[in-house]
């Protein structure tokens, strides 16, 4: 049996919150044989997802289809005009029940297609873990001949799960319960064009001499939005917490890293400043204020989850607070020309996993979208 100890920023999503679920539709269906093959094989080298987790520890003793893979045939046709009229609800109805096993994959099969749901506990990975799988696994599926050995990592970047590289750390739980669903949400979509969001990058660079990202742009114009959806609701002063991904700027963990190489970043404003601001105005804010990430940077943030966890208060074992604020979360550079099994990229994807009060960045076209959730 193998098992590995979770990491500071594991332990926020300990309780199963903000599992990693898209649905992937492919008009071209295609046989699944070769991906569950390729889905077995691939386990023992991304084992930690085909785990379990138990007391601060992820385990792994062999892989068994059906704990995590399923598939479903209709005879019927999929409407996909009723998804796109129905939006978050039509969606719902596809989301997978908890899991078992840190990861599940569910195939549904219509007359005029297929879809991957491929559903991951974020304790065991973060959104580039789960597409750096999905793009091996769409690789190796397209394969003749799947070579499973250490020659196969000589094309493919190898994974590696040591989660406490940079730090020592031991969980014990502290009775970290789940969070109560959401009976409903309101779902709005905004689209931006790229354009729009280039020229303010340029007037920014102009007037205050600062280099703003798309990022900064669009945060600063999801911020204004829910601010002005909650209104005084959130109280005087509001939080924006967006997640950012270290493995560029932190050696130990790399591209290759498979779990949560995430630090998650806040920044308070006061409301009224936010109502009375452009958002230009704003994405300077947000760029002002995000941190330098470093090697020791890191360490201390881990240091300051571990002082958290350690005084047991669960209220801020959260990576946001729908309460008093949102998060933002940039999806808009999601590989979907990796995601090809042989019959093309998916002609249609939809992200699942809907929280209160959180903004996602997709991407449709020349266009970026907003999907907000509240």
């Amino acid at each position: 049996m193998k098992e590995v100890c979770i990491s500071q920023v594991d332990v926020l999503f300990s309780n199963g919150i903000y599992p990693i679920e898209f649905l992937f539709y492919y008009k071209e269906g295609f046989k699944t044989e070769k991906l569950r093959r390729v889905l077995r094989g691939l386990s023992s080298f991304f084992w930690p997802m085909f785990g379990e987790y138990k007391d601060g520890l992820i385990f792994f003793d062999k892989y068994r289809e059906e704990s995590c893979y399923d598939e479903q045939v209709f005879p019927q046709e999929l409407n996909m005009a009723e998804i796109k009229e129905n939006g978050f609800e039509a969606y719902s109805g596809f989301r997978q029940p908890d899991l078992k096993r840190l990861f599940f994959l569910k195939v549904m099969r219509w007359t005029n297609g297929m879809a991957l749901i491929p559903k991951l506990n974020h304790l065991a990975g973060d959104g580039y873990s789960y597409f750096y799988f999905l793009s091996l696994l769409a690789a190796l599926s397209r394969l003749t001949l799947v070579p499973f050995k250490s020659s196969l990592f000589g094309i493919f970047l190898k994974p590696h799960h040591n989660r406490t590289i940079l730090k020592d750390f031991s969980f014990k739980e502290v009775g970290m319960k789940p969070l109560l669903p959401v009976d409903k949400f309101t779902v709005e979509f905004d689209e931006i064009p790229r354009t729009e969001v280039q020229s303010v990058i340029e007037e920014i660079a102009s007037s205050d001499n600062l280099r703003v990202s798309t990022n900064d742009i669009l945060s600063a114009m999801a911020l204004k939005k829910l601010v002005g959806r909650q209104g005084e609701s959130w109280g005087a002063e509001v939080s924006l917490t967006m997640p950012i991904d270290v493995r560029r700027l932190v050696k130990e963990y790399g591209r290759g890293f498979v779990g949560n190489g995430l630090m998650f970043h806040t920044l308070t404003l006061k409301r009224e400043h936010i109502e009375n601001s452009q958002a230009k105005e704003m994405a300077v804010d947000i760029r002002k204020s995000m941190p330098q990430v470093s090697r020791e940077t890191y360490i201390n943030y881990l240091g300051e989850l571990e002082g958290t966890i350690s005084e047991g208060n669960l209220e801020k074992l959260r990576p946001f607070d729908p309460e008093h604020g949102c998060l933002v979360t940039n999806l808009s550079k999601l590989p979907a020309e990796k995601l090809d099994f042989g019959t093309g990229s998916p002609d249609l994807i939809i992200p699942l996993t809907v929280e209160k009060n959180s903004t996602a960045i997709l991407i449709k076209k020349e266009n970026f979208v907003l999907r907000y959730a509240f």
